[in-house]
């Protein structure tokens, strides 16, 4: 009696061999798996494999959905365009490494319009219109970002650029030296991102990762440490960046650790940030910005847009510049051009609680608006700051311009007149159990408020100088309450 034959298709192979190379725990049930092996790759780090790669990609497509399996390998590739229902999973050992020729990433125009479109129009992994998709594994993605030194925005592509996509996930991925932003998610909904570990200090405008006009965002358990803003939202267009959590992560960078703007037209709203810590980066030549980073939180609205209901709580930081920015400014850019410039926008309804920061620069903290739209209802509890101090008698008086339309940074207007906090046009602000002190003498006040309506300063702490100064200083104060509060003699 002879041999019975049993035949097994490529698929089912293929699936056997991600299950048993441990991809079992992340295997969707019941959808195909294939290695970018089987599909020609070659891995080697010198072939480019970008074909190969594409085709495994349609094929788990074309398939229902799936897995596309990157073995331990190098695999250079251009532009790879993701397709919905497809989990790319780098495994550890493997390394998808961007090419060094411009001409292996097409230029690709989107739908969706924002103000981005002067900045990118390239990217090593491309998805646009697209739902359940995901990149995971403990491999690592490598732009090669120093091969594009020199070259204008557009000629730099980004790593990843997901646009007006539906639930997408980004998990426990290594990514390193974009030519340009790291990641961008724009016009996206239900994104999660946890787990990844970012370094970019290889080129210019080296973020993160930049979550843009994006609803219902989950970032989690991150570290990132980069040249330009580390984690960043922005709204490049007229719609909101809203309901985003931000949780358990490690920050660095030589501008700004967390971000919201520059970019406002569609504003923000239901953010909330919590459990971060903030220290310095390890990269000790800035590209961009300086050695000790810009703010450590900053806060901005300029081009239009409300920053509404933001609850910020439970950070550390050491070695930035300004711990605490918060910025109402009227540059009023349209996102597209030869549009009607947008209207000042508003700022209104921020908790920040629970923040220490130690050996920080000289210049102060600073929550400031405009003359015709005050900032409104900020709210500062338990918050102990370190400065660097040295303020001469000369800062406390110096006039301090407006600048509504200069693009806002925390360095902006200089050395403040005051080491702790300078508020300048705010309707609703209260500061509660605050401790602001300086490393050396310095003769500015703790807090100093100009324009300021509707004061609640309770229990604020600041150290005096030896000499004899203000602890606070007020001008054009409309209905303050301040009790409780410590002056040195």
């Amino acid at each position: 009696m002879g041999k019975k034959r049993v035949g097994i298709s490529l698929a089912v192979l293929v699936t056997i061999s991600c299950v048993s190379d441990g991809m079992a725990a992340t295997k969707p049930a019941g959808a195909f798996c294939f290695s970018v092996k089987d599909f020609g790759a070659t891995g080697d780090g010198e072939a480019k494999d970008t074909p190969a790669i594409q085709k495994a990609i349609d094929t788990v497509a074309n398939a229902g959905g799936g897995t596309v399996y990157f073995p331990p390998g190098t695999y250079l590739s251009g532009t790879i365009y993701l397709k919905s229902r497809v989990t790319v999973h780098l495994k550890f050992g493997a390394i998808l490494l961007g090419s060094a020729d411009l001409k292996d990433f097409p230029v690709n125009t989107c739908a969706f319009r924002s103000y981005t479109d002067n900045y990118v129009c390239q990217a090593l992994l491309w998805g646009e219109n697209l739902e359940d998709i995901a990149i995971v594994g403990r491999g690592v993605i490598d732009g090669q970002g120093a091969a594009y030194a020199g070259l204008p925005w557009l000629k730099r592509p980004y790593i990843i650029r997901f646009v007006t996509c539906r639930n997408v996930l980004v998990k426990d991925v290594t990514m390193r030296n974009s030519p340009m932003w790291m990641q961008h998610y724009l016009a996206c909904d239900q994104v999660t991102v946890q787990g990844i570990n970012v370094y970019n200090h290889c080129n210019a405008n080296n973020d993160m990762i930049d979550i843009d006009c994006c609803r219902d965002v989950r970032i989690s358990d991150c570290y990132g440490d980069t040249d330009d803003d580390a984690l960043t939202l922005k709204s490049t267009a007229d719609r909101a960046t809203e309901n985003v959590v931000i949780t358990n992560c490690v920050l660095a960078s030589h501008c700004n650790p967390i971000k919201m703007g520059t970019e406002s037209n569609g504003g923000f709203k239901n953010i909330t940030i919590t459990n971060c810590v903030i220290r310095r980066s390890l990269d000790e030549d800035p590209t961009y910005g300086t050695r000790n980073g810009l703010a450590g939180l900053a806060l901005e609205i300029v081009d239009g847009g409300t920053m509404d209901r933001v609850a910020v709580s439970n950070l550390t930081m050491t070695g930035v510049t300004v711990p605490i920015f918060v910025r109402l400014g009227n540059r009023a850019r349209p996102f597209i051009k030869g549009a009607p410039k947008p209207p000042i926008g508003a700022l209104r309804n921020v908790i920040i609680s629970d923040i220490i920061a130690t050996d920080v620069g000289n210049i102060g903290c600073s929550i400031t608006g405009q003359p015709e739209q005050p900032v409104e209802n900020i709210t500062l509890s338990n918050i102990k700051l370190a400065f660097a101090g040295g303020g001469t008698k000369e800062d406390v008086t110096r006039e301090i311009p407006e600048l509504a339309e200069k693009y806002p940074e925390s360095k902006m207007f200089g050395t403040l007149p005051a080491y702790g906090f300078y508020c300048r046009h705010v309707d609703g602000l209260t500061l509660e159990n605050i401790d602001v002190r300086f490393a050396t003498p310095d003769y500015r006040p703790g807090l100093f408020c100009d324009d300021v309506r509707n004061l609640h300063a309770d229990n604020f702490s600041a150290q005096g100088h030896s000499e004899g100064s203000p602890t606070m200083i007020f001008s054009d104060v409309h209905t303050a309450l301040v009790r409780g509060c410590t002056a040195p003699s």
